[in-house]
């Protein structure tokens, strides 16, 4: 991959990005990073804050001794901040907090009290993945997107159903009455918001007991917990929200086995979230252009008609657990209460009947 030298082009994209987050001369604007963050992301932060006249300063803390012996990825629940209150107190009094932690903090549980503000100030929060500066510049967010996500949570929100189906054999039913309803388009320009960057999805948390059927995981389909394609099939049987079968025969299925079952936890065969994909500008087959130490899949997450399927932690079920599986799915169709919103992998304009 190309040298992550800093680049003025790079800068005009954080640039651009923070003028969307309503940031300007004399905003006060928090860089958080722990030991472990790539340089260049919190140095492209503070020559934007400061093209823009912001008051910047920095916070750095000492990545965090993992909890456990199996690898964590890409959870967006960074433990760099645990139990470092006056940390927290700090970046509860600024206009904008720049996360330029590793894993983020959009599930953090300090997230919530940082967005509680102090001295008369709730700040926002722009979680900046962990990506090679090139896949943020190709995915600056634009007002356009913002749009196009609220349009399809307003959508997501009023529907009591989800139904999935693919030519793969992908067929499972999800209850939304309960699910608590989120979506990001990579900027925050109002207190308390709270996105990341890339952006561009809308998803459903949903509620315990409301996931059944089987999802078929087909060749090119994505298991960003692995950063890689998958070249065989897998079959997911799905019971009241838990993957009870895996079946399919080569090294992907043999590979999800053995990490699912490296936790010893049943929660983490349980449904986190499911959504789809939004970013027109964001590209599936990204991930085949960089080393994994270069990039951290948000762009896949968000490409456009993606239906993106995930298990781990939700805490609207209330289920808290390490373990944690996004998997970006090509070719589905996503339905609210029968009306197509994606269609075999395509963004429907308007809902269509399924």
């Amino acid at each position: 991959m190309s040298v992550e030298h800093l680049e003025a082009r790079w800068i005009d994209a954080f640039e651009k990005t923070l003028r969307l987050c309503a940031v300007g001369r004399g905003s006060e604007v928090a860089i958080l990073s722990e030991s472990q963050s790539r340089r260049v992301l919190i140095d492209l932060c503070e020559h934007a804050a400061a093209r823009l006249g912001c008051q910047v300063f920095h916070v750095i803390v000492p990545s965090a001794k993992p909890a456990v012996l199996i690898p964590v990825r890409s959870t967006g629940a960074s433990d760099a901040l645990s139990g470092m209150a006056a940390v927290v107190r700090a970046l509860a009094g600024v206009t904008l907090v720049l996360d330029c932690t590793v894993e983020g903090l959009l599930y953090s549980k300090e997230l919530a009290q940082i967005l509680e503000g102090a001295h008369g100030i709730q700040p926002r929060v722009l979680v900046i993945s962990n990506e090679h500066p090139e896949i943020l510049e190709r995915t600056v967010p634009h007002g356009a997107l913002e749009s196009v996500v609220r349009s399809a949570m307003r959508r997501l929100r009023a529907a009591h159903t989800m139904r999935v189906r693919s030519s793969a054999g992908t067929d499972l039913d999800v209850k939304l009455d309960g699910a608590r309803i989120g979506g990001v388009w990579g900027f925050c320009e109002k207190p308390g918001q709270v996105s990341h960057w890339p952006g561009g999805l809308c998803l459903a948390f949903p509620a315990r007991g409301t996931v059944n059927g089987t999802l078929v995981l087909a060749p090119g389909d994505v298991n960003l917990t692995f950063k890689r394609y998958l070249r065989d099939s897998i079959e997911l049987t799905i019971k009241n929200d838990y993957v009870t079968g895996i079946d399919g025969a080569g090294l992907d299925a043999e590979l999800m086995r053995s990490y699912w079952g490296a936790w010893g936890d049943r929660e983490a065969y349980a449904v986190s979230h499911v959504g789809w994909g939004l970013n027109a500008n964001a590209r599936w087959d990204a991930l085949a252009f960089y080393d994994k130490a270069d990039c951290n899949g948000a762009e896949l997450r968000a490409f456009a008609g993606n239906f993106l399927y995930s298990t781990g932690a939700n805490d609207v079920a209330q289920r808290h657990t390490l373990g944690h599986f996004d998997l970006p799915m090509r070719g589905c169709t996503v339905s609210l209460d029968g009306m197509a919103v994606v269609r075999d992998g395509v963004v429907m304009e308007e809902a269509e009947a399924s």
